[in-house]
């Protein structure tokens, strides 16, 4: 399978902000839905956010106006811009990449490795 690299997770305290980064292909980077997933601890997975290859999006209710997903095809990376962290933003981060429909329940057929995100008050 195809690897994605996330980069970019870190501990921050209550109110502040974190940007995540994944690596993909040329080729997923050109055609393929990306999204955002995070799974707290003894918690289930959760999409977070979803991007398609036209820039349209799609996020979860508990992060709409704090959390901003992007994509640059010219580096074939994709962003997740994260404002006003909460101590419940706690968890590991994934980024998952190419499914029929691009939302935030889709499922993906790539995933990669996760990055952990830590909110402290």
């Amino acid at each position: 399978q195809v690897q994605l690299v996330e980069s970019g997770g870190d501990s921050v305290q209550a109110g502040g902000s974190l940007t995540l980064s994944c690596a993909a292909s040329a080729y997923i980077s050109s055609v393929c839905c990306m999204a955002w997933f995070r799974q707290p601890p003894g918690k289930e997975r959760e999409g977070v956010a979803s991007i398609d290859r036209y820039g349209s999006t799609n996020y979860a209710d508990s992060v709409k106006g704090r959390f901003t997903i992007s994509r640059d095809k010219a580096r074939n990376t994709l962003y997740l811009r994260m404002d006003s962290l909460r101590p419940d933003d706690t968890a590991m981060s994934y980024c998952a990449a190419c499914a029929f429909s691009c939302t935030v329940t889709s499922v993906y057929d790539h995933w990669g490795q996760g990055t952990q995100v830590t909110v402290s008050s």
